[in-house]
This record gives structure tokens, C-alpha cells and sequence, in this order.
């Protein structure tokens, strides 16, 4: 028990559990020469049962309401521990016995005490885990096999959700169910659907996904405006084309930011109608520094509306290496507003109707690396790859909405970003995994003579190997119809997998 008190100290103190404890464990067995200190031997010291006093707190404390029985070490730990524990070791079930692990979650869930709904969930994590690593067990999880051992409460809503049409939906906001509705965000932001929604009711306007494309969207966001603001916004586009020293255009950013926040309920239409992106690249660096102004401001508000109106639209129509003067500009802003970068610029041009060519490729990349933690590359590529329509997630000006896609495109630049994200050591879930595999099927056909796409099947076999043993017969069948220089490699790597 002593060896393992460190251990417990971790996942009961630390913020980062599973990492901690994966290195710790890591680590003590390298520096121990003991037999006893195995994997084996913790999952039997959680196993280890012992007498324990359960309480019914459903009753009043009293001695008809406790019952003394033996449990299990694991189930008199506080729910946080023994949650965190069941996700330590699906992190690490490969270096764990598959029978005791499942043996151990089955007695868990059949525990006489009810179970802790994390508990549940993490138990189910690891069961999904085991039985996908570990097919000839015959733990072949499916609903049924699952909602036997979790229960089918497991798969219901919250009774609280249940009622949400004749209550509050957030009882701590006066927000109402239909209210919420309203108040859907949209590709062209919440800012925009507000637009339309705020209208006279007198006035006949077509709603958000009844109107035209592109400039139409444009025309109806400017007609929404103040005739005054329209003219003074004007002024501003031509002081944006006309550029003529740096002190100027501070002065002119200076401006277009205290307008935009003076009507802010009307910035983005303000912003489609200065066009700044229009201005060279050099006047928009020095707009872009100057508009965002101090960084209080909400990720997904202001810095995503200033994102998606100057350097997006620059690069959505890149045909040649992007100038260094906005590369550096772009990273700059990416390494302090990481989550408008996401949805305001790495998504819109994932998204690009024509697909990514490579010098987007090359700038998309370089953020990837130098402005975000691997884990938010990981997140940003499972939302990327399985969320059903990402599109409603990020932010555009409505006049560029036609440059964009409601999928993603495929393309040999496509693959190479994705080849230098497994490149820099970005540690890619399950689920990405899976869709990955599922795309290289098909279109293995497509991309049969590129080399580009070879490398990267080269690169994810290398890289994702652990996570593909299930996948074999699908990517040989892939890679068998490709022709290129490494598809050779590329089979001998899977027939080793």
C-alpha cells in the first residue's frame, strides 16, 4: 500500500491527473527492481476488499439506515478519486491486464451503493476502451451489452431538461426556452442574427436562412444602419485605400474602432462596409495592432470580428506565399487571441470552398505550431473532423460566406497540414482517428498516384499506430490502391502493426 500512496496523493490534489500520474508511474518503474511493484499489483490493491460501514443517505443517520459489508478498496474513495483513477487507466490501459480491468469495472457498476454519474461515465470510458483494444476478450460493446452493465438512465436526459419547456432553461438568467431559440448563433455571428432579429415588426425582412447570398446579405446589414453612421463608415474606407504615413492610419484605426463600439449592436455591418481588409498589407498590420485595442474583450465578440475582417479575407484568396509582413501580423494576433483564431480564421479556411491550397497550408500550419498547446490542436481536429456542421460554429462576414464550404474539401494540401500536425507531436483522439481512417478509404482512389498523400499515410501509420490495430484491413486496402513511392513502406508498417 506504501508504494502506492504517492499515487493517490495525485489524483486527489493534482489539476492534471492523468498526466501526473502516468509519469509517476512511468517513472517508478524504471527506478524499481521489485516484483511486487507491477500494474497487477494496483489493480489487486483496488480490488482488495475490506469492511466498511455503508450509510443509506436517503434515511435519517441512525443505526437502520448504516450497514456494515465488504467492498472493494476503489469504493470508499470520494467520487472525484475513484473518477479519476477509472480515466487514468483507460489512458493507460495497454499497460494494464484486460481481465482485471474489466473485472474491476464490472464490479464497480454492480456495486450495491448507487454510482456517482462521473464514476459511471469514466467506467463506460474505459469499457469502450478495452473493448476496442481487445476484441478477442468478446467484450464487444454495442447499446445493449453496455446499458446491461451502466444502466439505461445512463443514455436518459436530465429530468431537469425534461421540463426545460415550462421552465426557466438557465434558471439563473431570465432567458426562456424560446428566448434562447432567438438567440441562436449563426456563421455570421450572434451580432448578425441580432441584426434581423431586431426589426420593426411592421417591417416585412426575409429571416437569416431565407436571404441571398453574399452581397445581398451585405446590402440588407447596411440598410440596417443609421444613414449618418453609413456615411461616416464610407469616409473610412476611402481614408483605408489611401494610405499615406503610419501616424495617419493609427489615427484611422483609432477611428474605426470608437465607431464600431459606439454602435456596437451594428460593428460588423460597420465593418463589412469600411472593407479593411481591402487595405495593403503593411496598413493592415498597423490596423490590426491599433482596432483590436486593450485584450478585455470576449474571444468569440470583438477580436473575432476584427480577425474575420482583415486577415481572413486576405488569405481566403491567397494564390502565392503570404508576405511577411502578414505572416508576423497573423501570428501576433493568433498567440493572443486563441480562440478567435479558431473559429474566425483556422476554421473559415479549413472550410474554403475550393479546399486549402498550399500557400494556405504553410500559413495554417505555422499557427498550429507557434500560437496553440498541442492538446488545442487535438480538440481543434476532433471538432474539425466529427462535428456534424462545424459551420455553425465559426465567424464570417456574410459577403464572404460564398467563399466558403458546408464541408470540409479534400486536398493534397489538406493532408500535408494534417501530416505536419502528427509531425509536431500532436496526440490525436479517438474519434479523429477513426474519421481519418474512414476518409483515406475513401478517397485512396482519388489520390492514388500523390505522393503528398502517400507521405501522409506513411506519417499516420507511424505516428497513430497504437490506436489503429482495428483498422488494419481498411487502411491495407487503402494503401494497395495507391502507387507511389512509399506505399511499399507503408504496408510493411501496417503489416507490422
Amino acid at each position: 500500500m506504501e508504494a502506492w500512496v504517492p499515487l493517490f496523493n495525485i489524483f486527489l490534489n493534482s489539476s492534471t491527473p492523468e498526466a501526473e500520474a502516468s509519469f509517476w508511474l512511468q517513472q517508478s518503474f524504471n527506478a524499481s527492481s521489485s516484483a511486487t511493484f507491477t500494474t497487477n499489483s494496483f489493480i489487486a490493491l483496488l480490488t482488495k476488499l475490506s469492511d466498511a460501514i455503508l450509510i443509506d443517505s436517503s434515511s435519517p443517520l441512525s443505526s437502520s439506515s448504516s450497514d456494515s459489508k465488504r467492498v472493494m478498496l476503489i469504493e470508499t474513495l470520494p467520487n472525484l478519486v475513484q473518477t479519476r483513477i477509472l480515466s487514468f487507466l483507460a489512458h493507460e490501459h495497454s499497460k494494464f491486464c484486460s481481465r482485471d480491468l474489466f473485472g474491476l469495472v464490472r464490479n464497480v457498476l454492480n456495486g450495491s451503493q448507487p454510482i456517482d454519474f462521473w464514476v459511471r461515465k469514466a467506467a463506460y470510458n474505459l469499457l469502450a476502451k478495452l473493448s476496442q483494444s481487445n476484441p478477442e476478450l468478446g467484450y464487444n460493446l454495442n447499446v445493449n451489452s453496455v446499458s446491461k452493465l451502466v444502466g439505461n438512465e445512463f443514455y436518459e436526459m436530465p429530468s431537469w431538461l425534461k421540463d426545460a419547456e415550462d421552465i426557466f432553461f438557465l434558471p439563473w438568467l431570465p432567458l426562456s426556452l424560446d428566448e434562447l431559440k432567438l438567440a441562436t448563433f449563426s456563421s455570421a455571428s450572434a451580432e448578425n442574427v441580432r441584426l434581423f432579429i431586431e426589426v420593426d415588426e411592421d417591417e416585412e425582412i426575409e429571416k437569416p436562412e431565407e436571404i441571398g447570398e453574399g452581397n445581398n446579405n451585405v446590402s440588407l446589414l447596411h440598410s440596417l444602419l443609421d444613414p449618418e453612421f453609413r456615411a461616416i463608415a464610407a469616409s473610412l474606407k476611402e481614408q483605408v485605400l489611401d494610405f499615406h504615413s503610419t501616424s495617419k492610419t493609427v489615427e484611422l484605426a483609432d477611428k474605426i474602432r470608437q465607431l464600431c463600439l459606439e454602435i456596437w449592436r451594428d460593428s460588423f455591418a460597420i465593418l463589412a462596409l469600411i472593407e479593411p481588409w481591402k487595405a495593403d498589407d503593411e496598413t493592415l498590420a498597423i490596423l490590426l495592432s491599433r482596432i483590436l485595442g486593450d485584450s478585455g474583450e470576449e474571444e468569440l465578440g470583438w477580436p473575432s470580428q476584427v480577425l474575420c475582417s482583415t486577415i481572413l479575407p486576405k488569405l481566403l484568396v491567397l494564390e502565392e506565399p503570404a508576405s511577411r509582413v502578414l505572416v508576423s501580423a497573423t501570428m501576433e494576433y493568433c498567440k493572443l487571441h486563441q480562440k478567435a483564431a479558431e473559429y474566425a480564421l483556422l476554421f473559415p479556411l479549413i472550410l474554403r470552398k475550393d479546399g486549402i491550397n498550399n500557400p494556405i497550408c504553410d500559413v495554417v500550419t505555422r499557427i498550429i505550431k507557434e500560437c496553440f498547446h498541442t492538446a488545442h490542436i487535438a480538440s481543434f481536429c476532433q471538432k474539425l473532423l466529427c462535428v456534424e456542421d462545424i459551420t455553425k460554429r465559426l465567424m464570417c462576414l456574410p459577403c464572404h460566406q460564398p467563399l466558403l464550404s458546408d464541408k470540409v474539401i479534400w486536398t493534397e494540401p489538406l493532408f500535408s497540414l494534417f501530416q505536419n500536425i502528427l509531425n509536431h507531436n500532436v496526440h490525436l483522439t479517438q474519434d479523429s482517428i477513426d474519421h481519418l481512417v474512414y476518409k483515406v478509404r475513401e478517397l485512396a482512389e482519388r489520390f492514388s498516384m500523390s505522393l503528398k498523400f502517400g507521405n501522409f499515410l506513411l506519417c499516420f501509420v507511424t505516428k497513430c499506430s497504437a490506436s489503429l490495430s482495428s483498422h488494419e484491413r481498411r487502411l491495407t486496402e487503402a494503401v494497395n490502391l495507391t502507387n507511389t513511392l512509399v506505399t511499399k513502406s507503408v504496408l510493411a508498417k501496417l503489416a507490422s502493426l
